[in-house]
C-alpha cells in the first residue's frame, strides 16, 4: 500500500532547512511503518551532533516554565535548540493533551528554535515511543542541543536516562518531591537536581534534604558528583547558575571520553527497544498465538496450567528461543 509520501523529496527539502519538510517527516515517524524506517535510514549519517538535555521529574514542578527559560539564555550563547515536549495522551483522540502549549509559542517564532509536542501514547516511561527517532531528526535538521521534557509520572520517569546525556530532575518543596523521587529511583538518573520554586519557605530545606541524599550515595572518585541547585522559573532565578551546571556535566563527559560511551548506550537501548516492538508486533498479529492463549487460558484458571508454562508453550510457538 502507498503511503503518498515521496521520502527523497522531502529529505531533500528537509536538507535544504525547510521547517514544514521537517515537520511533515516527524508525522511520519510518529506514524511508525516503512516510511519511518525510511526517513531515519535516510538521515542516520548525519546524526551524532547534538547535545541531548532531559528534563524529567513529578507533574507540576514547573519543568515546561524552566525549559522556556533555559531555552532563552542557550539561545544567547547561539545554540540551535530542538524542544521535544512529551505530553500525555488523550485517552479519546489518541494526541498530545497539552499539544497547544501557549508558554512555547514565542520561541517557536525564532528560527533557530524547533518545538515539537510528542504524545506519551501509554508509554510507561514519561516519554513518547519515538523520541528517539524525533532526537534523531532535529540533530540531522541541524540543532545542536536538544531538549526533552518528559510528561512528569512520577516513579516511571527513568527512561529518559537511556535518551539524554544530562538528566535534571526539576522538583518543587510543597508536595515532598524529595522522598518521592528517592522512592521512583531518581537520585539514581539525575545529573543535576533542581529544586524549583525557591522562593517557596521551605525550598532550602528541600534542597538540603535531596543533597544529603546524594552524599549518602557511594561515588567513585573522579566521577561526576550530582549537583542540587535552587531555582524559580517565575522569579527567573537561578537559570544562569543551572545552565552553567548543564554545560559543565557536558564539559566532564567530554574531557571523560564518556560521550561516545554514552551514544553507545543510546543506540544499544533503541536496538534493544526496536526489537522488542517486532516482536509484540509479531505476537499480537499472529492467529495461533490467539488460538492457544483463548484454548489454554482456562488451564491457567482452573490450576492446570502456570502461567510460565504457558509462556514457554507460546515461546516455542513463535520461536523465540
Amino acid at each position: 500500500m502507498r503511503s503518498g509520501y515521496d521520502i527523497s523529496a522531502l529529505l531533500e527539502r528537509f536538507y535544504a532547512g525547510q521547517v514544514a519538510a521537517a515537520a511533515r517527516l516527524i508525522t511520519i515517524l510518529e506514524n511508525g511503518g516503512d516510511d519511518a524506517e525510511k526517513v531515519l535510514d535516510g538521515i542516520f549519517s548525519r546524526t551524532d551532533d547534538a547535545y541531548r538535555v532531559g528534563l524529567t521529574g513529578p507533574p507540576g514542578a514547573g519543568k515546561s516554565s524552566l525549559l522556556y527559560q533555559i531555552t532563552k539564555r542557550f539561545r544567547k550563547k547561539g545554540r540551535k535548540i530542538g524542544i521535544i515536549a512529551i505530553d500525555p495522551t488523550s485517552p479519546f483522540s489518541g494526541g498530545a493533551l497539552l499539544g497547544d502549549r501557549i508558554r512555547m509559542q514565542s520561541l517557536s517564532e525564532d528560527p533557530d528554535v524547533f518545538v515539537r509536542s510528542l504524545a506519551s501514547r501509554g508509554s510507561l516511561g514519561g516519554i513518547s515511543n519515538c523520541t528517539d527517532e524525533v532526537t534523531d531528526l532535529l540533530d540531522a535538521f541541524g540543532k545542536d542541543l536538544i531538549l526533552i521534557e518528559t510528561v512528569g509520572v512520577g516513579q516511571s520517569e527513568l527512561e529518559i536516562s537511556e535518551k539524554a546525556h544530562t538528566v535534571v530532575v526539576v522538583l518543587v518543596p510543597e508536595s515532598g518531591d524529595g522522598i518521592q523521587a528517592m522512592k521512583a529511583g531518581l537520585m539514581e538518573i539525575g545529573d543535576i537536581f533542581v529544586m524549583n520554586k525557591s522562593d517557596h519557605k521551605d525550598a532550602e530545606m528541600a534542597a538540603a534534604e535531596i543533597a544529603n541524599s546524594l552524599r549518602l550515595k557511594d561515588i567513585p572518585e573522579g566521577n561526576w558528583n550530582p549537583r542540587v541547585i535552587l531555582t524559580s522559573a517565575r522569579e527567573n532565578t537561578g537559570i544562569d547558575e543551572l545552565v552553567d551546571v548543564i554545560e559543565e556535566h557536558r564539559s566532564y563527559l567530554e574531557e571523560n571520553g564518556l560521550i561516545a560511551a554514552k551514544r553507545r548506550e543510546i543506540l544499544f537501548s533503541r536496538v534493544r527497544n526496536a526489537l522488542m516492538d517486532r516482536i509484540e508486533k509479531r505476537l499480537g498479529r499472529s492467529e495461533m498465538v490467539r488460538e492457544i492463549m483463548k484454548n489454554r487460558m482456562d488451564d491457567v484458571y482452573n490450576g492446570i496450567l502456570t502461567p510460565y508454562a504457558l509462556v514457554h508453550e507460546l515461546e516455542k510457538t513463535v520461536k523465540i528461543k
